[in-house]
């Protein structure tokens, strides 16, 4: 039985990846440079749906990619290194939200979620979802997102955030209910 094109295609970008990897392991900067430059804007638009700030996805992405630069000799070639990445970017986020979340709470949290209901109700009846997803409390939207967009399961979501996977669920719910209401409809 051939293989399809695809499955040439995968496998090629694969190599690829796995001779750029390590290449950059070797310390070549240029390969390294390649990875980011193939990446980044992927990295970027998942840490931005994780955290809903722009700034702090701008920082979040640095701070993968100098994860990713320390760690890119655990990447062991059994995956697609886009996978490989996308766990990691997630895990970073994740981590780096929870480092900034102590300062910020004290600053914004309290008013956040009174600001980010009123600011939803005063939306526009044309549905951007992006919008209303930054909207989420921190731990719906990313929870919501991890689940619904990025299509991981409640128990690893569990395992990321620390938390049980009742919660998950709980927090999904939470984000579906509020994404129901505030875009009047019933099938997000």
């Amino acid at each position: 039985m051939a293989e399809s094109e695809t499955e040439v295609h995968s496998r090629s970008e694969q190599q690829q990846s796995n001779r750029l990897v390590a290449s950059a392991v070797a310390g070549d900067r240029d390969a390294y440079r390649h990875i980011y430059e193939t990446h980044v804007n992927r990295v970027y638009a998942l840490c931005y749906r994780l955290t809903g700030d722009k700034s702090l996805a701008e920082d979040a992405t640095q701070e993968v990619f100098i994860q990713v630069w320390r760690k890119l000799g655990n990447y062991q070639g059994q995956s697609l290194f886009s996978t490989w990445l996308h766990s990691v970017t997630a895990n970073v986020t994740i981590s780096y939200m929870r480092k900034q979340k102590s300062w910020m709470r004290r600053l914004f949290d309290t008013t956040e979620q009174i600001d980010n209901e009123a600011g939803a109700a005063s939306c526009s009846s044309e549905v951007d979802l992006e919008r209303y997803i930054r909207q989420l409390p921190e731990r719906a939207r990313v929870v919501f997102v991890l689940h619904a967009i990025e299509g991981y399961r409640h128990d690893d979501i569990a395992v990321m955030l620390n938390i049980a996977q009742g919660t998950s669920k709980a927090q999904f719910h939470r984000a579906r209910q509020l994404l129901e209401a505030w875009m009047g409809e019933s099938d997000v």
